[in-house]
């Protein structure tokens, strides 16, 4: 018993010296840090030390800057050569629209301009001949061939005589009596032709009506 009441005795004076030390060293902080404050003049702030980051980590942030630009770089390359072919694109189809207005008509003239070679063989031959007849084949050959022409351009007549009057495809351009009843409200005359371009009118008929 006795040397249990020791042992507590000399725990109590352990832990009693533990406690002073603990003390001591809490208010020398306390005194330094109020010493570090008279010390400190008006408007001073405290100075924090920042702890420096490591060299392999800035390396690393570096190396991915770098290559963050080199593909900023890359994208702008890129997008510079693709605005640059769109505008020679878009400039190049413009002018091929233009040169297509512009000569739309060329293929049908070029097949056109023979008629015009076989009528001025038709002038001469009237110039140096009488022969009245064969000037009129020659004539009727070169009408049929041009109609022939047409109807391969997708060019063809409306038809007008004795056709009830159709005010979506005929003009009427006059009216004249006529004894036969059935010719009544009947185009009875054409005083010009129309056609049609496909399933489209192009030119109304001029024609005469009966009444």
């Amino acid at each position: 018993m006795k040397h249990n009441k020791q042992q507590t005795g000399t725990a109590k004076k352990e832990t009693s010296g533990s406690s002073k030390k603990i003390d001591n060293k809490t208010d020398g902080n306390a005194k330094t840090n109020a010493e570090d404050l008279k010390k400190r003049k008006p408007g001073e702030k405290e100075v924090s030390i920042e702890k420096e980051e490591p060299v392999g980590e800035v390396d690393s942030c570096s190396e991915k800057e770098i290559k963050l630009q080199e593909k900023l770089a890359e994208i702008q390359d890129k997008y510079i050569r693709l605005s640059a072919e769109f505008d020679n694109y878009r400039k190049r189809t413009l002018k091929e629209k233009m040169d297509l207005t512009k000569y739309a008509s060329e293929r049908v003239l070029l097949e056109a301009i023979p008629f015009m070679d076989d009528f001025e063989r038709a002038m001469a031959a009237m110039e140096n001949s009488n022969d009245t007849e064969a000037i009129r084949t020659g004539l009727v050959l070169i009408c049929d061939k041009f109609a022939e022409f047409l109807k391969n351009n997708g060019v063809k007549e409306i038809e007008a005589i004795n056709c009830p009057l159709d005010v979506d495809i005929h003009d009427a351009v006059a009216k004249v009596p006529v004894n036969d009843e059935e010719k009544k409200g009947r185009i009875v005359e054409v005083v010009r032709k129309g056609y049609y371009l496909n399933d489209k009118v192009i030119r109304h008929s001029r024609v005469v009506v009966g009444e």
